[in-house]
């Protein structure tokens, strides 16, 4: 099986590409006859997804012409195969691991290192991660089939925003993706520290900082679903907005039940924010160069919560409160925000593509 369909407009000639089509793509058999009636008209449009030569989705499409209004292109019907929908959920299954064992594994720790010591813990650690994760690792061993890259006269343009060059796309993915984890960072990595400085205690940050995790989890969940609905692009944004709201509220809620509900609501908004790269480099760039760039813009957000984390620190040094680098917080989320609002608009009008 290839790892992503190529998708082309097919043309009054290419009706027998519609002798192969998968399950559940038209709603019936296609009939030649019907089908050469449909590529006669110039006004009919069908673009197809192929799979290994088999068709796994379709769109097609009518001019659409009337007295009172300018021509128009009418999306008449899409299909895709079961087999190929809710992409968004999967991605968003597996990503969220982490977020579940943020929520799960620190109490573990705690209460090993007390049993046993910080030495013999992280060792176990270290045990457990070989004994699990080679074997996982060799069944994920296979390498994708790649399909032939369509001819340049049929090959599908991208979904994503129009003349960017990949690495320009590429540089801008991984800009945004620094600037949603500097955000991001702020009270994840200084929770605790923060609700010490306000005299609350390191138990009662780390019981938020659980919350929040946990939440990430059902937000990662979620965030799926809405991604198999409006796309990566989309997400992206929605989770971003939710972000800096969330962000915005700790500023005048800062009482030790305030801080546990905004806690929690800055867990649910920002699930969803990393997972979406994914979709999105998916969605802009060919299918094997999906692992390279995925990672890029994966450590791009790595190396944002590490910059975030040391800059809240630094920004507290420097004035005493916590109140300006959640200021500076905001801020790196307002650029995430325009980053992404300014790809959409670089999109074909209407174009929110589902995952």
């Amino acid at each position: 099986m290839s790892a992503a369909p190529q998708v082309r407009l097919l043309g009054r000639d290419e009706i027998a590409v519609l002798e192969r089509v998968a399950a559940d793509v038209f709603d019936q058999p296609v009939d030649p006859r019907w089908a050469g009636e449909f590529f006669a008209d110039p006004r009919h449009h069908l673009a197809v997804a192929l799979l290994d030569g088999e068709v796994v989705g379709m769109a097609s499409a009518l001019h659409y012409v009337h007295p009172d209004k300018p021509p128009t292109l009418w999306i008449n019907e899409v299909g895709v195969t079961a087999a190929l929908r809710r992409r968004g959920i999967a991605v968003a299954i597996v990503a969220s691991g982490n977020y579940l064992a943020g929520a799960i594994w620190p109490r573990l720790l705690l209460e090993a290192i007390d049993a046993f010591g910080w030495r013999a813990s992280y060792v176990g650690i270290g045990i457990i991660c070989l004994v699990t994760m080679l074997p996982l690792c060799y069944l994920l061993r296979r390498r994708p089939a790649f399909a032939t890259e369509a001819t340049p006269t049929r090959a599908a343009k991208p979904a994503g925003p129009k003349s960017e060059a990949p690495s320009y796309l590429q540089g801008v993915l991984m800009f945004a993706g620094i600037a949603c984890c500097v955000a991001m960072s702020m009270p994840q990595v200084h929770m605790v520290a923060y609700c010490g400085d306000l005299g609350y205690g390191a138990a009662a940050g780390a019981q938020m900082l659980g919350i929040m995790l946990f939440t990430g989890v059902v937000s990662r969940l979620v965030s799926g679903v809405i991604a198999d609905r409006i796309g990566g692009l989309g997400t992206l944004i929605l989770g971003s907005t939710l972000q800096c709201l969330a962000l915005i509220f700790y500023l005048p809620f800062d009482g030790l039940v305030s801080l546990y509900i905004v806690s929690a609501l800055f867990g649910l908004s920002q699930g969803g924010i990393v997972p979406s790269y994914a979709l999105i480099v998916r969605d802009n760039f060919p299918a094997h160069q999906a692992g390279t760039r995925v990672s890029l813009v994966l450590m791009s957000t790595v190396v944002g919560m590490a910059l975030g984390g040391w800059m809240s620190g630094a920004i507290y040094d420097l004035t005493g409160s916590y109140h300006v680098a959640f200021l500076n917080g905001i801020a790196w989320n307002v650029i995430n925000m325009a980053i992404a609002l300014w790809l959409l608009m670089r999109r074909s009008p209407g174009r929110l593509v589902p995952a």
